[in-house]
């Protein structure tokens, strides 16, 4: 299986709402919005309002993320973005490790019917290139450190550690953030700088 991995953009929105969107139009579902806008503005999208507000997100020439096809069909989706305008930016949890303007990857998702086939690996690093294109200068995780134990389908959103590292990610900071019950870890990939930067090269 070849993984193509591609911007998500106005045109490509319905492939989009298949990974994120409701089964029931006028459900208030997550959307990929819950770490992306304040908590305010979290409650005050509801129903088909979250959709729309993705779709206002995929007309900016910095997109909400990146989504995987398998030949034309859509089974993936990764959101990637500066962690400045997220509220990562504002986390006690998170540390900062620098001061360097990086891109954040928070939300892995591989369609069902598509799962346990490698999908999340390109779909990582098609975040990655995507950032890339947009001058990012390193990138983002905080994945579980779970050493292998099974993580629940419900928190797998945010990866592992070790799908980080096959991804060229390294460890940068330990985190007080914690997930499905592992704690999670800051993970970078840096993509332009000196060999001092900080994480992956």
């Amino acid at each position: 299986m070849t993984v193509e991995v591609v911007a998500a953009t106005v045109d490509r929105f319905d492939d989009l709402a298949v990974m994120l969107g409701p089964k029931k139009p006028d459900a208030s579902v997550c959307w990929c919005l819950s770490h992306r806008v304040d908590s305010r503005t979290n409650r005050e999208l509801v129903g088909p309002a979250r959709g729309e507000f993705v779709r206002t997100l995929c007309g900016r020439d910095e997109g909400p993320g990146v989504l995987a096809y398998d030949g034309s069909e859509v089974v993936g989706w990764a959101a990637v973005a500066p962690r400045a305008q997220l509220p990562f930016s504002r986390s006690r949890k998170i540390p900062h490790v620098d001061d360097r303007p990086v891109w954040s990857v928070w939300c892995i998702r591989v369609r069902p019917g598509h799962r346990g086939r490698g999908i999340s690996l390109p779909l990582l690093e098609g975040a990655v290139d995507y950032a890339r294109t947009q001058q990012a200068p390193a990138v983002e995780g905080y994945p579980v450190d779970n050493r292998g134990a099974k993580v629940d389908t419900t928190m797998a959103y945010v990866g592992t550690r070790a799908l980080f590292e096959r991804a060229g990610f390294a460890w940068a900071a330990d985190t007080q953030s914690v997930s499905g019950g592992f704690p999670r870890v800051l993970m970078r990939r840096r993509l332009t700088g000196t060999a001092d930067d900080g994480g992956a090269g």
